[in-house]
C-alpha cells in the first residue's frame, strides 16, 4: 500500500476517532487549523482548473471534508460542554477576532450562515441540478457529433474514443455533484443547530455544574460557542464557494484567474469610460475628488497598458503563425503527408453541400455512421472512416467515391427531385428526367416533389437523394470490401477474437499461417460476398486444415464448406426449391483435366476458345434465369468450383458460383439449365 493510500485511510480513521474519543484542546487546535488549510487548498485548486473533470474527485472529497468538519464540531462541542475549553484557536476567534463582543460575534456568524446557506449553497445546488440534467440530455447529440467528425475524417478512432469517455465522465461527474451539493446544504443547517446546542446547554452546564452565575456562564460559553461556530463556518464557506466555482465553470482554455483577467479586461476602452464616470461622480457629488481621482487614474492607466499589451500579442501571434506555416512547408513531413491515401473518400460538387451540412438539414454524416454499422454486421469487418469533402473540380451535382485513391463509382443527384424507379411497365404519364439508378443500373426518372404521390400510386419506387447516394455507397463498399481488408485490419480482427478464444488463435497464427495468409483467406471470402463475421468457425476450419495445406485457395474452399449454413441462408429464400444452373459432367471433367499444379498453387490452364465458349454458355443460361424472382446461381462440384469462379470472374463477376458441399442437405435443388459444350 502506498503512502498516499495509507494517509487517506488514516484520515478516515481519525474522523471516526473524533466522533468517539475526547481529544485534548491542543490537538483540537491543530485539527482546526488543518481544516482551514484543506478548505483553502480546495478553493485555490478549483480556481486553477480549466475544466471540472480536472478535479473529478471533488464530489467524494466534498463528502469527506464535510464529515471531517462535522466530526470536528462534535469534538469541540464535547470539549466546550465538558471542560469549558476548546483550545487556543476557538478562544482566539471568540475573543480576538470579534473583540470579545458576543453580539458582534453572533451577527458575524449569522451573516456567514446566510451567505453560505441562502446565497452560495442554494445557487450551487441549483446549478448542479441543471448541469446534471442538461449534460445527460445532451449526451446523444454529443455522441452523434463525435461519430460525424470521425466519419468526416476530422478525428481519429483514438480521439473519438477519448471524447466518448470524456462525455461519460462528465455525465457521471455532474450527477455526483448534484448529490454532493446536498452535503454542503446539510452542513450549513448542522452548523446552526450545533451553535444553538452549545449556547443553550453551555449556559445550563455553567450554572448547574460549574457554579457560575447566569451572566458569567453566558459570557464564557457564548464566546466559546461563537468562536467554535466561526472556525467551522469559515472553512464551510470556502468549500461552498469551491463547489459553486466547480459547477459554474464553462469550457475555457485557462484557469479562473486567467479567464477573469482576460475576459473582464478584453475591451480596455471600457476602462476609459468607467474611469471618466468615477471622476464625474467625485466632481458632481459630495463624495469628493480626493477619493475618486486616484481610482479614475488607475482605471485609465490600466486600460492604456492593457491596450498596448493586446497590440503586442496580436503582432506576436501573426508572426508565430507565419513561422509555423513556413516551417511546415519546409519540413520533409509536409511532403510525406501528401503521400498518404485515404481508404475511402467521398467527394461531391458544391451543389451537393446541403447533403452533408447538418445546419441545412443534411444527414449524410449520420447515414455514413449507419452504413459502417450495417456493414460491420453484414460483412464482419470494420469499414475505415469515410473522408467526406467537397471538390470544386466536379460538376455542381456530381459525386464520386474513391477506394484507396481509385474511383469506383460516380453519379449525379438532383437535390430538389426524387428518384422514381420503374415497376417494369413504363408509364409515360409520369414526367421526369430519364436516368439510371446508380446502385443496380435500373431505369429511373428524376421527378419533382409534386409528382411523388402520383408515381407511388402507379407503383414506382420513389427514393430521396440522400437514400440514393447512401445506397450507392453501401453497395460499392460491399463490392470492394476485400480491398479494404489489409494485414493491419486482419490483425485487429484476430486480436479481438483472441480475447475470447486465445487457444484457437494460437493454433492458427503465427504458425502454421501468418497474418498475411489469414488475410488472403478472409479477402477471398469477402470478394465472393461471404460474410466473415463468424470468425470462430473460420478459424476452427483453418486450425483443422492449415497443417495439411498452406494453399490459401484450397483453405478458402474448406472454410466455405464450413460456412454452408450461412451460405445456404444467404441464397435460399423460404421453403421453395432452390433454382440453379448446373455444369454438365463433360464441362466439369474438361476443367478438372486442365488444372495445372505448381509449387505456387493450382490454376486453370484451358484453351482460350473453350474458355470463351463456356462463358458464353453460362451467359445464355443466366439470361433465361430472369423470369424467376431469385438471384441466378451456378452450382458445380467442389473440385472445380474455385476454377469455375476464376473463369467467370472477369466476364460475369456478379454470378455466384456454389458447390454442392456449400448447401445444406435439406435444401431442395432444382436445375433449370445445364451448361454444356461441344466435344
Amino acid at each position: 500500500m502506498s503512502v498516499r493510500d495509507l494517509s487517506v485511510i488514516l484520515g478516515v480513521i481519525l474522523i471516526i476517532a473524533m466522533l468517539i474519543i475526547p481529544f485534548p484542546a491542543w490537538l483540537l487546535s491543530i485539527l482546526i487549523i488543518i481544516n482551514i488549510s484543506l478548505a483553502l487548498i480546495v478553493l485555490l485548486t478549483t480556481m486553477n482548473i480549466q475544466e471540472p473533470l480536472q478535479f473529478s474527485i471533488f464530489p467524494s472529497l466534498l463528502l469527506l471534508l464535510t464529515l471531517y468538519r462535522l466530526a470536528l464540531s462534535v469534538s469541540t462541542t464535547r470539549s466546550i460542554l465538558s471542560e469549558g475549553d476548546a483550545g487556543t484557536v476557538v478562544d482566539t476567534f471568540g475573543s480576538f477576532v470579534i473583540g470579545g463582543n458576543i453580539v458582534v460575534g453572533l451577527v458575524v456568524f449569522l451573516i456567514l450562515v446566510v451567505i453560505q446557506f441562502i446565497v452560495i449553497t442554494k445557487g450551487a445546488e441549483r446549478v448542479s441540478e441543471v448541469a446534471a440534467r442538461f449534460t445527460l440530455d445532451a449526451m446523444p447529440g454529443k455522441q452523434m457529433s463525435i461519430d460525424a467528425d470521425l466519419n468526416a475524417g476530422l478525428i481519429s478512432e483514438h480521439t473519438a474514443k477519448t471524447r466518448r469517455e470524456k462525455i461519460a465522465k462528465e455525465a457521471d461527474f455532474y450527477g455526483a455533484m448534484d448529490g454532493a451539493s446536498k452535503f454542503v446544504k446539510g452542513d450549513a443547517i448542522a452548523g446552526i443547530i450545533i451553535v444553538f446546542i452549545n449556547l443553550i446547554f453551555g449556559v445550563v452546564i455553567g450554572m448547574a455544574q460549574l457554579g457560575l452565575s447566569f451572566g458569567e456562564s453566558a459570557q464564557k460559553f457564548a464566546l466559546l460557542t461563537v468562536g467554535d461556530g466561526l472556525v467551522s463556518q469559515i472553512p464551510a464557506l470556502l468549500i461552498a464557494t469551491a463547489t459553486g466555482i466547480v459547477v459554474t465553470r464553462a469550457a475555457s482554455d485557462g484557469n479562473l484567474g486567467t479567464d477573469i483577467t482576460k475576459q473582464l479586461f478584453a475591451f480596455p476602452q471600457m476602462l476609459y469610460v468607467t474611469g471618466a464616470t468615477i471622476l464625474l461622480l467625485g466632481i458632481f457629488t459630495p463624495i469628493g475628488i480626493v477619493i475618486t481621482l486616484p481610482i479614475a487614474l488607475l482605471l485609465v492607466v490600466g486600460g492604456y497598458m492593457i491596450q498596448q499589451s493586446l497590440k503586442k500579442e496580436e503582432i506576436v501571434e501573426v508572426e508565430t503563425e507565419e513561422e509555423v506555416v513556413t516551417d511546415e512547408l519546409r519540413s520533409p513531413e509536409s511532403v510525406i503527408n501528401l503521400l498518404s491515401v485515404d481508404p475511402i473518400e467521398f467527394e461531391f460538387g458544391y451543389g451537393l453541400i446541403p447533403l452533408a451540412d447538418s445546419k441545412q438539414g443534411g444527414d449524410l454524416l449520420d447515414r455514413i455512421v449507419m452504413i459502417r454499422r450495417q456493414l460491420a454486421l453484414e460483412l464482419g469487418i470494420i469499414i475505415p472512416v469515410v473522408r467526406i469533402r467537397d471538390n470544386i473540380q466536379l460538376q455542381p451535382n456530381e459525386y464520386r467515391l474513391k477506394i484507396k485513391g481509385n474511383e469506383v463509382a460516380k453519379g449525379e443527384l438532383l437535390l430538389d427531385h426524387y428518384l422514381a424507379m420503374s415497376p417494369g411497365i413504363e408509364d409515360d404519364s409520369i414526367d421526369g428526367i430519364d436516368t439510371i439508378e446508380p446502385s443496380f443500373g435500373l431505369a429511373a426518372k428524376w421527378i419533382s416533389e409534386e409528382k411523388k404521390d402520383e408515381a407511388e400510386m402507379y407503383g414506382y419506387t420513389v427514393v430521396d437523394p440522400p437514400s440514393v447516394v447512401s445506397t450507392h455507397i453501401t453497395e460499392k463498399i460491399k463490392h470492394h470490401a476485400h480491398e479494404l481488408l489489409g494485414r493491419q485490419e486482419t490483425k485487429q480482427l484476430v486480436d479481438h477474437l483472441k480475447e475470447s478464444t486465445p487457444i484457437l488463435i494460437e493454433e492458427v497464427t503465427p504458425s502454421p499461417l501468418s497474418i498475411g495468409d489469414v488475410q488472403k483467406v478472409l479477402a477471398k471470402l469477402l470478394k465472393e460476398n461471404v460474410s466473415i463475421r463468424n470468425l470462430p468457425v473460420i478459424f476452427e476450419t483453418l486450425a483443422d486444415y492449415a497443417k495439411m495445406s498452406a494453399d490459401t485457395e484450397l483453405l478458402t474452399e474448406y472454410v466455405r464448406q464450413a460456412l454452408s449454413k450461412q451460405i445456404t441462408n444467404q441464397y435460399v429464400v423460404g421453403n421453395e426449391s432452390f433454382k440453379v444452373v448446373t455444369l454438365a459432367g463433360r464441362v466439369e471433367k474438361l476443367i478438372a483435366d486442365h488444372i495445372q499444379q505448381t509449387e505456387h498453387g493450382n490454376f486453370l490452364s484451358l484453351d482460350p476458345n473453350k474458355s470463351v465458349e463456356i462463358v458464353q454458355k453460362v451467359g445464355e443460361q443466366i439470361e433465361q434465369f430472369s423470369i424467376y424472382e431469385q438471384t441466378p446461381v451456378l452450382l458445380c462440384s467442389p473440385a472445380v468450383r474455385m476454377y469455375m469462379k476464376q473463369l467467370l470472374e472477369r466476364y460475369l463477376p456478379q454470378i455466384p458460383v456454389l458447390s454442392y458441399n456449400e448447401l445444406e442437405a435439406s435444401v431442395e435443388v432444382q436445375s433449370i439449365g445445364v451448361v454444356n459444350v461441344e466435344g
